[in-house]
């Protein structure tokens, strides 16, 4: 079994975690929406990513929505001690599965309740805000609904406040209200808008958790990755996350995964050491533009 540890630890707050975590997305069903097709497996998953010492998993009552907080609730409750679940508001889910952005008080302060009941807590360790001005971030003020989510841990029903889908003047206007302990972007070899941010955050102790590791490549940068991949022995993913790790001492990782195998595959990169010519071929991708870049289908985040 890898020793998730050899990745190093940081800190949510004033929780330390190891930096590869878990995201829970993808245990509901098909586009984040209904129960998984599998429910046991969803079980086993989260219960070998906790034997293999994840002490970090984010999710949302909106993935389903509820389905991934009942299941972890399910598989984990009583939670270990070192556990820390990252939860996040500001949408809820249309019949057709949609995501309707829910930024009133009255919506804010349901689904922190909301997230307590399923996940059977009585705080939250960290509530993301997730912009829903856009798909991706765009500016605009947030200050409103992030002040109810102050109110609320000023009430001890969160320990602690983060930001999804955010831009750099969001995060500097947010915290003069309250303190932000993460932030959760798009972030990859191919998508590094956010390179200054990740910097910013790491010199003020802030976490930042990027997701859609292996999103929105051309062909071209897909192809460079695949042959890295292929010289070391691994997988495409796995030299993705490998970078994230080796990219900044702030980055933590949210894989995630409805299957047993693979999330052995993802916490397998705390063995996978990248030279720095390695990192050097890895960096160029993302000066390449190509053509025809894949589209990022959002998908809850």
């Amino acid at each position: 079994m890898t020793d998730i540890a050899k990745a190093g630890t940081y800190k949510i707050g004033d929780r330390a975690v190891k930096r590869i975590g878990y995201g829970a997305m993808q245990l509901a069903g098909k586009r984040v929406f209904g129960p998984p097709k599998d429910h046991a497996g969803a079980l086993a998953v989260l219960r070998e990513a906790v034997a293999s010492g994840v002490d970090h998993i984010d999710t949302s009552d909106f993935y389903g929505p509820y389905v991934t907080n009942k299941i972890i609730a399910e598989a984990l409750h009583p939670y270990p001690k070192e556990l820390v679940i990252v939860t996040k508001v500001s949408a809820r889910r249309g019949e057709d599965g949609s995501l309707i952005p829910a930024f009133s008080k009255e919506e804010l302060t349901e689904a922190v309740h909301s997230n307590l009941r399923h996940l059977k807590l009585d705080a939250l360790e960290v509530v993301n805000l997730r912009s829903m001005l856009n798909v991706h971030p765009a500016e605009g003020s947030l200050e409103e609904p992030f002040t109810v989510l102050a109110d609320l841990q000023r009430q001890g029903l969160v320990r602690h406040l983060g930001l999804s889908n955010v831009t750099r003047k969001q995060i500097a206007d947010l915290r003069k209200i309250a303190p932000v302990v993460c932030v959760q972007n798009l972030y990859n070899l191919a998508h590094r808008e956010d390179d200054a941010m990740i910097d910013e955050l790491a010199a003020a102790n802030i976490a930042y958790v990027p997701f859609f590791p292996l999103g929105g490549f051309t062909p071209l940068q897909s192809d460079v990755l695949s042959d890295v991949a292929k010289g070391l022995g691994v997988t495409p993913m796995q030299v993705a996350l490998a970078w994230l790790l080796r990219r900044s001492r702030n980055i933590l990782l949210i894989p995630g995964t409805s299957s047993v195998g693979h999330l052995r595959e993802n916490l397998a990169v705390a063995d996978l050491e990248l030279s720095d010519d390695t990192m050097g071929v890895l960096d160029r991708i993302a000066k390449d533009k190509g053509s025809a870049r894949a589209e990022v289908v959002d998908a809850g985040h």
